[in-house]
């Protein structure tokens, strides 16, 4: 079937630029060193937990994020010294430390507030004084992006999710055809906006899909459709990048 060109909204072109102010152009390097003295070194930092979360701007993330500092063994060191840095407006708690007996450290992640993927870094040090970093990705949802997210939970992650929550049971697996989580970059990010709003409007035949992907056209409004557009293509992996958008340069 013909390929359908969406038109560039003037709010997609304002998140595009907002993408790459808070991924690209404002991430602080580390503050002036630490008083604390730390009593170990490792050659690596792993993530533990906290990454690839999904939180409003401005609010702390509902995970802390940690991380473990390893020797060239791989076993855990202690007393290793951690400190954290991110883009402007990204705040931790506590900013740096050093890691416990099991050469963890965790930091609670207060996120700024620009809608977007927000890069973390993580650094510790050798013994010999060589930086070693590690760089852990945040997501912060807008208002339009929250509102998304919100229809998602109510109608969509239960097929579209595979993963099974204490508040909801995922149907992902009772599907004879299985639907694209929306984080599934592959696949979604070469659909247009206008692709996503018949497929989500009229259902999965309006664009030679599964019927099991039922209309949606007189249950969401046309601004509850683009704020679901909204959050699936800030949540994709790999990230989306319309063409046609201008980005801000560094």
């Amino acid at each position: 079937m013909p390929t359908i060109v969406a038109q560039t909204k003037p709010w997609r072109t304002l998140l595009a630029v907002s993408l790459m102010l808070v991924t690209a152009g404002c991430t602080r390097k580390p503050g002036p060193a630490s008083a604390l003295k730390p009593t170990g070194f490792g050659a690596a930092l792993v993530e533990s937990s906290g990454g690839k979360q999904i939180g409003a701007t401005g609010m702390v993330l509902a995970q802390p994020l940690l991380v473990q500092v390893n020797d060239e063994q791989g076993t855990a060191v202690t007393g290793a010294l951690v400190e954290f840095s991110g883009p402007t407006g990204v705040s931790f708690d506590p900013p740096s430390g050093l890691t416990d007996s099991s050469g963890q450290l965790s930091t609670n992640v207060a996120l700024g507030s620009m809608a977007g993927r927000y890069q973390l870094v993580a650094h510790t040090s050798t013994k010999t004084q060589k930086p070693v970093e590690l760089k852990i990705e945040e997501i912060a949802l807008g208002y339009q992006e929250q509102v998304g997210f919100q229809l998602d939970n109510k109608y969509c992650a239960r097929c579209h999710d595979p993963e099974s929550t204490p508040e909801r049971v995922s149907n992902y697996d009772n599907l004879e055809t299985k639907p694209h989580p929306f984080t599934e970059g592959d696949t979604l990010n070469k659909m247009t906006d206008a692709e996503l709003t018949a497929i989500i409007s009229h259902g999965g035949p309006a664009l030679n899909k599964s019927a099991l992907m039922p209309p949606y056209g007189y249950t969401l409004s046309k601004t509850e459709i683009e704020a679901l557009i909204s959050y699936i293509r800030l949540i994709s992996d790999p990230p989306y990048h319309a063409s046609g958008m201008v980005y801000a340069q560094k």
